[in-house]
């Protein structure tokens, strides 16, 4: 409620302000101020960042699996990684594409809708020269692919989209299966313009020297209904990352509770099968090993340690007496 001024603290008011004690801007009543941030409808957010969080977590495991894959398909020395994770619409991911380049539509079975990888030139033309025996150098002018080049572009990203399979296969079953190549995206509307994509984006490195780019378009209508997942897995991550020591302390018991076989060899010796058939009881037979030498424990049928015979109460039992280094499976 407003405070209301008596007759004499008007005039007191009014004289101040006239011999200039008292400013009349400091008079008015400040707007509250409201914490707003701009929001765009033709471009909402459809993606949480914790689920793009967990977009570029999954996809940094992609980039190490891609660079182990083509740098042993290719005996080159390739580096992919991830270089950012945004959301966008489609019609803006497809403006930022360069012409020529090469757009791979995917399905993500048993999601519905189609996705897409761009895979532009400067990542395609050395690996391709490299595919047909050469350096792995960029040619000097960017060119469109033939025919024979695209045929071996689909079967390359038939392999990256193998081992995209593989990288998402711990948060959500899928299987990409390759729909059609585009050379041109101004020409072909995959998805509606206006659709919500996400967008991952990595940075290839071949031979140290030609560098390009992989984007990987993902639609929100086509993760929809696997964005939970997107969910649970960061927190699973970012849980099982915590040096509590719980894990450490789950993963000892179960360790422990793991049964395992140990066999202890006295020594060897070799009869005749009529000595072994003629054996009695008080019979000896001479062994291959001193009385003062170390028997042999395998773990598992792998010699792992050096022990001793002897009795724990009233029975045989034998105590470790050193490590064998290395060890050796048992014939």
């Amino acid at each position: 409620m407003r405070e209301i001024l008596s007759q004499g603290e008007i005039d007191a008011l009014l004289a101040a302000l006239a011999a200039g004690r008292v400013k009349a801007e400091d008079l008015r009543e400040s707007e509250p101020q409201t914490a707003y941030k701009p929001y765009d409808f033709r471009r909402p957010n459809k993606f949480s960042k914790e689920q793009l969080r967990t977009l570029q977590t999954l996809h940094e495991g992609y980039a190490r699996i891609l660079s182990n894959f083509l740098s042993g398909y290719l005996r080159a020395t390739i580096v992919v990684r991830v270089a950012s994770v945004d959301q966008f619409t489609f019609d803006d991911f497809v403006r930022s594409v360069p012409i020529p380049t090469v757009l791979t539509i995917f399905s993500l079975k048993p999601l519905k809708g189609m996705a897409v990888m761009e895979t532009n030139p400067q990542f395609l033309f050395p690996i391709i020269d490299l595919l047909f025996g050469g350096p792995g150098e960029m040619p000097k002018k960017v060119r469109e692919l033939t025919d024979i080049e695209l045929s071996v572009t689909r079967k390359l990203n038939a392999k990256l989209l193998e081992h995209f399979r593989l990288a998402w296969g711990d948060i959500y079953k899928v299987e990409p299966e390759i729909e059609s190549i585009e050379t041109n995206p101004r020409l072909h509307q995959i998805i509606s313009p206006n659709e919500i994509v996400a967008v991952i984006t990595l940075t290839t490195v071949v031979g140290g020297t030609a560098r390009g780019l992989i984007n990987i378009c993902l639609p929100h209508i086509v993760l929809d209904p696997m964005l939970v997942h997107l969910s649970s897995y960061y927190r699973f991550v970012h849980s099982a990352l915590q040096p509590d020591g719980t894990e450490s302390r789950r993963l000892a018991y179960w360790v422990e509770q793991i049964p395992v076989d140990l066999n202890v060899v006295v020594g060897e010796s070799e009869i005749t099968v009529q000595d072994l058939l003629n054996l009695q009881v008080g019979d000896v037979v001479p062994l291959n090993r001193r009385v003062n030498q170390d028997l042999d424990l395998y773990v598992n049928e792998q010699l792992k340690f050096k022990a001793q015979a002897g009795m724990l109460g009233r029975y045989l039992a034998v105590q470790v007496t050193s490590l064998v280094e290395g060890g050796e499976m048992v014939d």
